[in-house]
């Protein structure tokens, strides 16, 4: 199902006219079902009596169509015929990398949005703009716009083989590549060879750009790379990772589903190699 989105801003909620509602609860969203795949909720704002409207926000607009996004605060969670709740995370093959970037956009401005209830210069409470994506606060003009957090994530090839890790705070078995967050005053590529350093005691060589994801939890962008091995023993950070090694394509251990840019990565490593893709 191919959507055109595009990104504006508006305050009002219209009260008669049919809207996209994207609607979360507990790292959830309410989806329609449509055969094997989900598409939006597409109500008018009558339809929604249980929810509190004012705090819906406007986060863009799907097909000409308005899009608003809420939190359920409800009891037990409302009901809608024919829909489901679908996790944000794990909602590969309900939905398309499209959507997922859409819904990711309404959860990361609704976190945003509960995180910014007050000044943090003055502590009055804030106000959405009128004419921008921001909250200004009354009192002292004070601006919070919303906060994006960027990660670098690199594939590390070293004689045909992968370097794959698992990390302390995976709560399954999964294998990925190396990522971490960008420090301040610290270029993308510092930050690589910095993360790789401390995780696993490698140097590395030939960094370059792969491509860059939003990712919603809450608020990230994963900007990925790929590198080389150039020096040093795997010695890993106990408190980062549980386990690390050098990979060829027959002997990979589990990997991140379809949606995560990791698994682009390590797809993208296969493909050279002309090696069998994997579920």
């Amino acid at each position: 199902m191919n959507f055109n989105f595009r990104y504006r801003f508006q305050e009002t909620i219209p009260p008669e006219e049919p809207a996209y509602w994207f609607i979360f609860r507990n790292g959830k969203i309410l989806t329609l079902t449509e055969g094997t795949a989900t598409k939006p909720l597409l109500i008018r704002t009558r339809e929604l009596p249980q929810l509190n409207i004012e705090k819906a926000l406007h986060i863009g607009e799907l097909d000409r169509i308005d899009c608003y996004a809420l939190f359920d605060e409800t009891e037990k969670g409302i009901e809608i015929p024919h829909s489901e709740w679908v996790s944000l995370r794990l909602g590969y093959g309900k939905f398309s990398e499209e959507m997922f970037q859409i819904y990711g956009r309404a959860a990361e401005l609704l976190v945003w949005a509960s995180q910014n209830r007050f000044c943090g210069r003055c502590g009055a409470p804030l106000a959405l703009k009128a004419d921008e994506r921001c909250f200004q606060c009354p009192a002292c003009r004070f601006i919070s716009y919303p906060r994006i957090s960027p990660a670098i994530i690199v594939a590390i090839e070293k004689e045909g083989k992968l370097l794959l890790a698992r990390g302390a705070r995976f709560q399954s078995e999964i294998y990925s590549v190396l990522a971490g967050f960008v420090e301040p005053g610290e270029t993308l590529e510092e930050c690589i060879r910095r993360e790789v350093r401390e995780e696993v005691g490698i140097e590395i060589k030939n960094i370059r750009y792969f491509k860059s994801q939003p990712w919603p939890f809450p608020d990230s962008l994963m900007i990925a790379f790929t590198a080389e091995y150039a020096g040093g023993e795997l010695t890993i950070d106990p408190t980062e990772i549980v386990d690390a090694g050098w990979y060829s394509p027959e002997d990979f251990p589990p990997i991140p589903g379809k949606f995560a840019i990791a698994r682009a990565l390590i797809d993208h490593f296969l493909e050279k190699r002309n090696a069998p893709a994997r579920p």
